[in-house]
């Protein structure tokens, strides 16, 4: 809408290009629920634009922006990089990250199933595989959203990591049927497809979970992010 900050959409950025689409998308979808709301992309890693670049250049526009990360935990990208891009904006704010969030749980809870696991089977395991982070709010965040599958699910629901944190998802796996599972699942939370999802087909599941994206209640979550965030900016900032 005419006046509203711009929703800067700050992922991590990927080779992928299915990933890239799916962000892209996203980004459409928060649209399409609220047309006339300007959307823009921005990234911390790998890909151009940085998110320090956009917002120095809506700020110079004098367009105030909501940098919303497209990001499942708050680590460093969240707490360094946006943090700083912001810092010296006065126009603009920065929101959560995505998760943790009961509807991303639900998602992930859908995903499962979609692999043929039974939600009600008390041996079927499921494995929250995460990207990892060595900074412990990352890692407290990917707990809490293990805890939202547990309610949902009859098995015992566990953690691992793709790197930084502890355990390793094939060490959470092989935990998990030490500990008696007849069937271990690996429900994938990441946004998207790319090398860290490869890399799960080869963590000794029985089956893989496929990324959260393409789903409309993460375009839900982000914009209740934006709105969340929004109230942060000077008043003076949301005139046209």
């Amino acid at each position: 809408m005419r006046g509203d900050p711009v929703l800067v959409a700050c992922a991590h950025g990927t080779r992928s290009p299915a990933g890239r689409r799916l962000v892209a998308e996203l980004a459409l979808a928060a649209r399409r629920l609220r047309p006339g709301l300007t959307t823009t992309a921005a990234f911390v890693d790998v890909q151009p634009p940085t998110v320090a670049d956009v917002v120095a250049g809506l700020a110079a526009e004098g367009r105030p922006a909501v940098v919303v990360p497209v990001l499942l935990s708050g680590g460093y990208h969240v707490h360094v990089d946006i943090a700083r891009a912001v810092e010296g904006a006065g126009s603009a704010v920065a929101a959560r990250p995505l998760g943790p969030d009961p509807r991303l749980a639900a998602v992930l809870h859908d995903r499962l199933v979609s692999t043929g696991a039974d939600p009600a089977d008390p041996r079927t395991a499921v494995v929250l595989a995460a990207a990892g982070s060595s900074d412990a709010r990352a890692v407290a965040d990917v707990e809490r959203t293990a805890a939202l599958l547990r309610s949902s699910w009859a098995g015992p629901v566990t953690t691992g990591y793709g790197s930084a944190a502890r355990p390793a998802v094939p060490d959470a796996v092989a935990a998990a049927r030490e500990a008696g599972a007849a069937r271990v699942v690996v429900a994938a939370y990441l946004l998207a497809p790319g090398h860290f999802h490869d890399r799960l087909a080869a963590a000794g599941a029985d089956a893989v979970s496929a990324p959260l994206l393409p789903d409309g209640r993460a375009a839900a979550v982000l914009l209740d992010r934006y709105d969340a965030a929004r109230a942060g900016l000077p008043a003076r900032s949301a005139v046209p």
